[in-house]
């Protein structure tokens, strides 16, 4: 007898429907698996009769072909293991057919039935809604993140035993309200108010919040630059419901959704080590994974000690920082990964990181010094639109300075900024290019004098431009000013000027 069941497989951030097809036959018992199946699955041959044979249902003493379609796409998940027993059943007339009618599965068996949770399950759910399926049955375990979907019925299922019974109730849960609940995670963040003193680079980093910017921070150690880094994701706004499902895919994806969340709460904020690699940074693999860039989708990615990042992880950067994208083609597979990231680096000026210092002198010759600033290339410090210089706090205001404002007082200016952008063209300032920059941005003639003077003197690209002028906007709607004037010109362009030289 032949059965088929519905499952899918995981490709980038997209789900697949795969049919996974069960035929018994004559012969002695021979479990075979084909349709271009990787390792775990594979193995799950001996999840799956383990499983079959202590809840009961026994295996069946043929031949059990499996056949994975589409067989030209290669298949690696545990979350095959429960649809390949759903099949068995059904094909060995266990398990009505009718009762897996419209029905997805996803789940991975342990060897007494009990189901354990699998990645990528939102992606799954999402696929499945979209193709008009009318019911999931996933491990109790991912329950909640199936639900958050919402448009189909969820079957939550602990042990292979109960599948029968479940599917013969018919019906499934209700999917519960998914908004975020901010205020314990509100008490328990890092807040702006701990920092005491640097009021330049709080400005920036209200800046870089407001519009979606890149900000670098360079200063020597101990001056707070991963401090204000880590303060940031307090201050930007709350996410919206198609932000929250896509970067919620990820996470699950990556098998990062919290145990028990159904969606992801706040805005990603990702810190690698500075010896991650290029792969781990912009993703592929041999599965095609989302890296650091695209798992900080609209969030922040966090790069501190910038210098220490291999040069060629960080010079593949380029093409997200510019496309808010990441493409990627390998000979198995080509992929497109979201990368709307905030990126916050952090650098020290020398390699003893006291180059400036007014108190500590710099034991780096010149030629140190440039020779490690020169490990960040030009064309990509030309993509970070904020650059600030952060400087030493004097132990006098250390120890006497009073409370800056709170995150939450200055995320409230943040979301007002935020939300006039949105309403004039869908996306933050950082993401406005072409016709949309030069119509929000039109100066003055006052404004275009000042600009016209920095772009000579400070030998600004014509992408350096553009990014003047997205950040001059972010200043005028922090202020409420519907038109850039000058102001917002002066203060943008004081933020370009840590170029190459001017780093020492």
């Amino acid at each position: 007898m032949l059965a088929t069941v519905t499952t899918a497989v995981v490709l980038g951030i997209e789900a697949m429907p795969v049919e996974v097809e069960v035929d018994l036959g004559r012969g002695m018992m021979v479990f075979s698996t084909v349709g271009h199946a990787g390792t775990s699955i594979a193995e799950a041959r001996t999840r799956v009769k383990s499983a079959l044979e202590n809840c009961g249902f026994g295996f069946p003493q043929r031949r059990v072909t499996v056949n994975l379609a589409p067989a030209d796409i290669k298949k690696d998940s545990t979350g095959f293991d429960l649809p390949i027993a759903a099949g068995i059943l059904v094909a060995d007339g266990r398990l009505s057919n009718a009762l897996l009618e419209g029905t997805w599965f996803t789940g991975e068996l342990s060897l007494d039935g009990r189901l354990r949770p699998v990645r990528g399950v939102l992606a799954m759910v999402d696929r499945a809604r979209r193709m008009g399926v009318r019911r999931v049955v996933v491990p109790t375990a991912n329950a909640a993140e199936a639900r958050a979907v919402g448009g189909l019925e969820v079957v939550p299922l602990e042990h292979l035993e109960q599948l029968p019974a479940r599917l013969a109730e018919g019906g499934g849960d209700t999917p519960p309200s998914s908004e975020p609940a901010r205020g314990a995670a509100d008490q328990t963040r890092a807040n702006l108010r701990d920092v005491r003193g640097q009021p330049v680079a709080r400005r920036a980093l209200e800046i870089a919040a407001a519009g979606g910017h890149n900000l670098l921070l360079l200063g020597p150690p101990g001056t707070g630059k991963t401090m204000l880094a880590r303060r940031l994701p307090g201050i930007l706004p709350p996410l919206e419901s198609d932000q929250r499902l896509m970067c919620s895919v990820i996470a699950s994806i990556a098998g990062l959704l919290p145990a028990g969340h159904a969606l992801l709460e706040e805005r990603p904020f990702r810190a690698p080590h500075h010896s991650v690699s290029d792969v781990a940074l912009i993703g592929g693999g041999p599965y095609g994974r989302p890296g650091e860039v695209s798992l900080a989708h609209h969030g922040v990615l966090f790069l501190d000690e910038l210098p220490e990042f291999r040069r060629h992880a960080l010079e593949a950067l380029r093409q997200p920082l510019e496309e808010g994208s990441v493409a990627i083609s390998r000979a198995a597979y080509a992929l497109q990964f979201p990368a709307e990231t905030m990126v916050v680096a952090s650098m020290n000026p020398c390699p003893c990181g006291y180059l400036g210092h007014p108190r500590q002198p710099c034991t780096c010759t010149p030629t140190v010094a440039r020779a490690y600033r020169n490990r960040v290339s030009g064309p990509l410090l030309d993509r970070i639109d904020l650059q600030v210089a952060v400087d030493p706090v004097s132990p006098a205001e250390l120890r006497n300075a009073r409370a800056g404002e709170t995150s939450e007082v200055v995320r409230e200016r943040v979301a007002v900024a935020r939300r006039i952008q949105m309403q004039r063209r869908g996306r933050p300032n950082a993401r406005l290019s072409g016709a949309a920059l030069e119509q929000d941005c039109a100066l003055g003639a006052e404004a275009e004098r000042l600009l016209c003077a920095a772009l000579e003197r400070l030998s600004l690209s014509a992408r350096a431009h553009d990014r003047v002028l997205r950040v001059a906007r972010t200043v005028a709607d922090l202020a409420g000013r519907a038109e850039v004037c000058a102001l917002d010109v002066a203060e943008a362009i004081q933020y370009r000027q840590l170029d190459r030289d001017a780093l020492g």
